[in-house]
């Protein structure tokens, strides 16, 4: 059959693999501009731990009455408690977390694609374990920053500890609970961020696959999408996972955070904070703070996603 000159049109046309890429540059590169994103985003992490950790006789319980109470107390920088913490242990965590990623992703397709599954099917396969891989990862290096973020983020709000900065936090915590302090909630936090790390990368995958199919790209002949196509495309698909794993995670998300964030003083257990939760406000409580978590993952995936993917244009290989 005569291809009159059109290009096939494959759905790795639309993705970079890691062989492909200059890592000095990706890592780099890639330091200065998630360190943007992180900017732009971490008020909104800010206000969603803020309400997970609100007693019920608070009065914020809202993320625009949080921010209200922020601003008025502490200005613009109340929207940014912790975040010198976290920027320190973000480069070294995303560079595990990618690392892990991108070599796991080929390697899993690799094993499913001789499989008898959709596109959409084998992507969110290879990306969902890849995605679960590279979380497990990098948690070593981000509970401990975690920890000491989110007490940044609460201190002197509803009789929470008061700090003198991140280190102070380090100090206090060890001198208390030793090195374990700073993994309080570890096992939570694999359980909420490998699974939903999990879910947004097999959601993205399938959906971009789904959305390339649904538009005629990938078929035998077809011309290969145009940069314009896979940017929305990349971006439609960081849309639905962020939705689909802020919705699964969300209550796991709020019983690690009031874990990590109780003072030594005041030591319960996942259990008891269920349970506190369920006779306080029913189910709806495991769900606090899932509006702007459901933002957070949302905007924060859409960003990240157009960021990485251009990111990994700009450093391919000459």
């Amino acid at each position: 059959m005569e291809q009159r000159g059109t290009r096939v049109a494959s759905f790795g046309q639309t993705e970079i693999n890691w062989d492909k890429l200059d890592k000095t540059k990706f890592y780099v590169v890639g330091a200065g501009l998630f360190t943007g994103i992180t900017v732009a985003l971490y008020p909104v992490s800010v206000v969603k731990t803020r309400l997970q950790v609100a007693s019920k006789d608070i009065a914020d319980r809202t993320a625009f009455s949080a921010v209200r109470t922020i601003l008025k107390a502490d200005g613009i920088p109340g929207l940014y408690r912790g975040f010198a913490t976290v920027i320190t242990g973000a480069v070294p965590s995303r560079i595990i977390f990618l690392t892990a990623l991108e070599t796991t992703k080929v390697a899993a397709y690799r094993i499913v694609e001789p499989l008898n599954f959709s596109e959409p099917s084998k992507a969110a396969i290879a990306n969902g374990v890849a995605g679960m891989l590279g979380s497990l990862c990098a948690q070593t290096v981000f509970v401990p920053v975690d920890v000491v973020s989110q007490k940044l983020m609460v201190q002197g709000y509803s009789g929470y500890t008061a700090y003198n900065g991140g280190l102070d936090v380090v100090r206090k915590v060890v001198k208390s609970n030793g090195i374990r302090g700073l993994y309080r909630g570890f096992g939570l936090s694999v359980m909420t961020y490998s699974p939903s790390s999990a879910v947004w990368w097999a959601s993205y995958g399938s959906s971009q696959r789904l959305f390339l199919s649904l538009l005629g790209y990938g078929n035998e002949y077809q011309e290969a999408p145009s940069l314009r196509d896979i940017v929305c495309i990349q971006a439609a698909g960081g849309i639905v996972a962020g939705a689909t794993a802020s919705c699964i995670t969300t209550p796991l998300d709020t019983i690690k955070t009031r874990l990590q964030v109780t003072g030594p003083d005041k030591r319960k257990n996942a259990t008891e904070i269920v349970r506190k939760l369920l006779a306080d406000e029913g189910w709806k409580g495991l769900y606090r703070g899932l509006g702007p978590r459901f933002f957070s993952m949302s905007a924060w995936g859409t960003s990240m996603i157009l960021g990485y993917e251009y990111l990994k244009r700009l450093c391919v290989k000459e």
